[in-house]
């Protein structure tokens, strides 16, 4: 292999130039595509201070630029919302929901979501909201965990992250679904730039007096995009990941954290119970994709052996 390559990252004269000219770059393109934000400035020093701390520092971020060209990307969705390239299902989800996942309440037959709605409890309300606060957390976190283990089974998780995403997004422009909190908020009448919504989960910002989900809502880059559940699909990521490297009882506890999520979604009012079996769907397709094409394409082998190296 390239002797470089193999020595990992180095700060350089290069190297500077290039972080520098990202970083710009990365900035001015945001505002010109979505608008400046703050979060932007945070990702963009974040990145800088761990590309410059230190050699490991340096490695972990480099390894991480999977998860952020993501988030980028997600951020990104903004400037294109799906409901301008395709049509927003509404009516026809929540029908279809009903009648295949209806529950009879007080002579009425409710979705799921609107059972759970009516039958809500603050057991289940904190509960809930401390499940759906592990989505991001957890498998970052086990991501790092594995950077510091295997770095080759860090990258292959942090590609099977990536494709997974990748189908969820193409979904999301090829069939945009509002969530069902949508109707019970606006009906089944579309209304563009609708603002993101915490659904049930503003029980637990009411319970706890606070703001949590109300700012990661707010945030949130297409309110039609509610099929797949990518919060369905990124933990069973981290489960098939749990499992290949046979962490023991820790598998207990991802497979707990797994669940919590996908009931959590329904209870709240973020996903229908076909939202979240699209996410599952996703997810394993994204899996068996990954193990197909990064281990039998050779350029693609080839790739994540260079970039195994360059981390290493």
């Amino acid at each position: 292999m390239n002797g470089v390559i193999t020595k990992g990252p180095v700060v350089n004269t290069k190297s500077i130039l290039t972080v520098t000219f990202l970083s710009v770059a990365y900035l001015l393109l945001s505002a010109w595509v979505v608008g400046f934000k703050s979060d932007q400035l945070v990702l963009i020093v974040i990145f800088n201070a761990c590309f410059y701390a230190s050699s490991i520092s340096r490695k972990f971020i480099l390894g991480f630029s999977v998860f952020i060209v993501y988030w980028i990307l997600f951020d990104y969705m903004k400037a294109i919302p799906n409901y301008k390239i395709s049509p927003v299902h509404i009516a026809d989800l929540y029908h279809l929901e009903k009648n295949l996942f209806g529950i009879s309440f007080n002579g009425h037959i409710l979705t799921p979501n609107e059972y759970w709605k009516a039958n809500s409890t603050h057991f289940l309300d904190i509960l809930g909201g401390l499940f759906y606060l592990c989505w991001i957390p957890v498998p970052l976190s086990f991501a790092a965990y594995l950077f510091f283990k295997n770095r080759r089974e860090f990258l292959s998780f942090a590609m099977t992250f990536f494709v997974v995403n990748l189908l969820g997004f193409v979904v999301y422009y090829s069939f945009p679904a509002a969530p069902p909190w949508y109707i019970q908020e606006h009906g089944f009448t579309f209304i563009a730039n609708t603002p993101g919504n915490t659904g049930g989960l503003a029980r637990f910002d009411q319970y706890f007096n606070v703001h949590i989900f109300q700012s990661i809502y707010q945030k949130g880059s297409n309110v039609f995009a509610a099929m797949p559940s990518l919060h369905s699909a990124y933990p069973i990521i981290v489960v098939y990941y749990a499992f290949k490297n046979h962490l023991g009882l820790m598998k207990i506890v991802l497979i707990t954290v797994m669940i919590g999520i996908w009931l959590t979604a329904i209870y709240t009012s973020h996903h229908y119970v076909l939202d979240v079996l699209a996410g599952i769907i996703t997810a394993t397709l994204g899996i068996n994709l990954f193990n197909l094409l990064f281990t039998k394409v050779s350029f693609l082998t080839q790739f994540l052996d260079n970039y195994e190296s360059f981390i290493c």
